[in-house]
């Protein structure tokens, strides 16, 4: 079992910035590829941005690259999402999610992949 736990989410004007953090215990976190998914009322939980279990490899939804950045600390069991630029369509619940991989090449990207969730943290933009 992995419990995933986030923070950092709130109200922010269009522009600014947020970080969100996971922190993970359970299993050995370095197993794990790690995911940042969000969902806003009404609409499906989509990735937002993943990562491989060593943190050399990483994939970003279109809508958000060049603004989001995704990294991890293995030692500190942490995956950080630094959230920049912000626009109100980021207005969603962000969720972090774990699934044990095989490989460092392999980051899936899909919500039904994942096998841990956390509870998730609101992130709200105002206009």
């Amino acid at each position: 079992q992995v419990q995933l736990v986030e923070s950092g989410g709130g109200l922010v004007q269009a522009g600014g910035s947020l970080r969100l953090s996971c922190a993970a215990s359970g299993r050995t976190f370095s197993d794990y590829a790690m995911g940042w998914f969000r969902q806003a009322p009404g609409k499906e939980r989509e990735v937002v941005a993943a990562i491989s279990w060593s943190g050399g490899n990483t994939y970003y939804a279109d809508s958000v690259k060049g603004r989001f950045t995704i990294s991890r600390d293995n030692a500190r069991n942490t995956v950080p999402l630094q959230l920049n630029s912000l626009k109100p369509e980021d207005t969603a619940v962000y969720y972090c999610a774990a699934v044990r991989v095989l490989t460092d090449y392999v980051i899936p990207r899909s919500a039904r992949e994942y096998e841990y969730w956390g509870q998730g943290t609101q992130v709200t933009v105002s206009s």
